[in-house]
């Protein structure tokens, strides 16, 4: 696993400031959140409104944070700014005009710490691009409300092992009650978790070439823990 980058190093890659992306997408139309996840995040977070005061989407990696400007105006307009939170993460600081009723953040969504919980949490193909993906995934899972969903693009065959071969997570993402779509390589969770994976995080390669999608993305390397850890293991 030699030449493996750290997130500085990591953040400054071509390959993760790659535009082609998520940078562009809107919430609704052909180059959209609802097109890529089969849902309209809005429209299911509004949903929640009937039975509750307030409801809050995150989405991590948001781009220019174009989708959730999009539903920031929409909210506007239904007179629900003070009921409905949207905040966005991204680690480049590109968004496009900011709308009061939307939080847009530059920070790395491996480090980044949010004040309250989500009842909706999207990740549009940004872990694509993210070294600690399965670190980002648990931190996001204990974000979530008790009912609240995280949903995210995920190639399981960018983690990989020592070995350089991918990790076989199916068992593990399942005890910690992810669900994995393998056809449309997809994640998700429904209510709160704090998940835990016996696995190290020791870095990325952004020379990984393109994914399922055609562009080029990013391997993520860990190091199998044993059951009992040693001192050096911690």
């Amino acid at each position: 696993m030699a030449g493996l980058l750290d997130d500085e190093t990591l953040s400054a890659s071509a390959v993760v400031a790659n535009i082609a992306m998520n940078r562009e997408r809107q919430l609704a139309g052909p180059n959209s959140y609802t097109r890529d996840l089969g849902f309209n995040p809005l429209d299911r977070l509004l949903a929640r409104l009937e039975d509750r005061a307030t409801v809050a989407w995150l989405d991590l990696c948001c781009g220019q944070g174009r989708a959730l400007l999009q539903a920031g105006a929409e909210v506007t307009a239904r007179g629900l700014a003070g009921r409905v939170e949207l905040v966005g993460v991204d680690l480049v600081d590109y968004f496009d005009p900011g709308d009061p009723a939307v939080t847009l953040v530059c920070a790395p969504a491996t480090s980044w710490q949010p004040d309250r919980r989500f009842d909706l949490i999207t990740v549009v193909h940004g872990l694509h691009y993210v070294g600690d993906k399965l670190g980002v995934l648990a931190r996001a899972a204990s974000w979530l409300t008790d009912t609240g969903q995280l949903v995210a693009d995920l190639d399981l065959a960018s983690i990989r092992g020592e070995d350089g071969a991918p990790l076989a997570l199916g068992k593990e993402l399942r005890r910690n009650g992810f669900t994995y779509d393998g056809r449309r390589h997809r994640i998700s969770l429904v209510g709160r978790r704090e998940p835990t994976f016996p696995y190290d995080y020791r870095g990325a390669d952004d020379r990984a070439g393109p994914n399922y999608t055609g562009q080029p993305a990013v391997h993520s390397f860990y190091r199998k823990l044993s059951p009992n850890p040693s001192p050096l293991e911690t």
